[in-house]
């Protein structure tokens, strides 16, 4: 029997034309008529249907991809936020990645599986679950949610009318408010992490346009065009995909709404000191050795290589500092200058040759000032 779809408005020609292409590779669906009224994609199932089960089922048009680690605490709000959305013409897949957390994660997440496709593997990280929820995927488009994330009501519907202004578009990332245990709680993620001008390889790369995956809806072609999330990369993996992305022409954009609450935690598996800037430092060796890059924009890798070696060792000088190892210390903090020089790091060593008992003190009690002023909710 014909497959009949509801949506919670009248649509225009423009969306009804938009709605049918993204459907017709994917279903045998009559096209829309202009006065479709009904919410987007909640299908009318028909009693012969049921006993069928999904296969019988049109795919949806977003799978939502939710990877899961010591998530117990806040899976259950990343979810509520995902089936609180406007737009519904969407599956969820949540992937438990090995954690040590699995029974209390799914007593969090018991309401939720009737709506919900729950995966389980060995623990394999970020880029491994992922994976495994794009290779269950059956919609066109994939929406990332970290667990402890969660989206405003209008995300989706907001995502996907950004995309319809562009149909070349293959891939949107949005603005998101900062929540928890941060200095910049309050703020948005675009002030902190800037996005200025187009999104190119280089831009990614300098960071110029730094990309937040909570808040990206991507094409599921032109992620498996380039193979995916890297397996052997735990942090930075997102980074790593986008890069790729561009380079094999894929079209990015952004928009600036604030569509998602974004939760740092400490505990999160990119909050370890130098973690991210390990990851990207693995990634971009990788990708100077595996794509094919211009002139300049080789020159641009390299120098980012060289800014993340110093920022590498300025977080050492700065452990051993603390540490009470000043002479450890100055070494490390002679390579970071030498990497990327600064009139602090100058000042640091000079204090360290001169006093370095004092500096070393001085750096312990600015650090624990800096701690209390984190935990304090919204200090900008």
């Amino acid at each position: 029997m014909q497959q009949r779809w509801r949506f919670e408005r009248p649509l225009d020609d423009e969306e009804v034309q938009w709605f049918n292409q993204e459907r017709n590779s994917e279903t045998s669906c009559a096209p829309l008529a202009r006065s479709a009224h009904v919410q987007w994609g909640t299908q009318v199932v028909m009693p012969e249907q049921t006993d069928r089960g999904k296969q019988a089922q049109p795919a949806p048009l977003v799978s939502v991809i939710i990877p899961a680690f010591n998530a117990a605490d806040h899976v259950g709000a990343a979810l509520k936020s995902v089936f609180a959305q406007s737009f519904i013409d969407y599956e969820v897949i949540l992937v438990n990645d090995g954690s040590p957390d699995t029974e209390r994660l799914e007593q969090a997440i018991q309401g939720y599986i009737p709506r919900i496709t729950y995966l389980k593997q060995a623990n394999r990280g970020p880029s491994g679950a992922r994976n495994l929820g794009i290779r269950h995927a059956r919609g066109e488009w994939m929406a990332f949610l970290d667990s402890d994330d969660a989206w405003l009501p209008q995300y989706l519907a907001e995502q996907f009318r950004f995309l319809r202004s562009d149909p070349a578009l293959d891939m949107v990332y949005c603005d998101a408010t900062l929540e928890g245990e941060i200095g910049d709680a309050g703020k948005t993620f675009m002030q902190v992490c800037p996005s200025i001008g187009p999104v190119t390889f280089e831009s990614v790369l300098v960071e110029q346009t730094q990309i937040l995956t909570s808040g990206t809806v991507v094409r599921r072609q032109s992620v498996a065009g380039v193979g995916f999330f890297d397996e052997d990369l735990r942090w930075s993996e997102d980074h790593d995909l986008w890069l790729r992305v561009i380079h094999a022409g894929g079209k990015v954009a952004y928009q600036r709404q604030a569509l998602l609450r974004r939760n740092v935690r400490p505990d999160s598996q990119g909050s370890a000191p130098g973690a991210l800037y390990d990851g990207e430092m693995q990634s971009l060796k990788k990708l100077d050795r595996t794509l094919d890059l211009p002139p300049h924009t080789r020159g641009l890798l390299e120098q980012r290589l060289r800014t993340i070696q110093a920022a590498l060792a300025l977080i050492e000088g700065k452990r051993l500092l603390l540490a009470g190892e000043p002479d450890k210390a100055y070494e490390a903090l002679s390579r970071a200058c030498d990497l990327a020089p600064t009139s602090k790091l100058r000042g640091a060593l000079i204090g360290l040759r001169i006093a370095p008992g004092l500096t070393a003190r001085g750096v312990r009690l600015w650090s624990r000032v800096q701690s209390r002023q984190i935990r304090k909710p919204g200090k900008s």
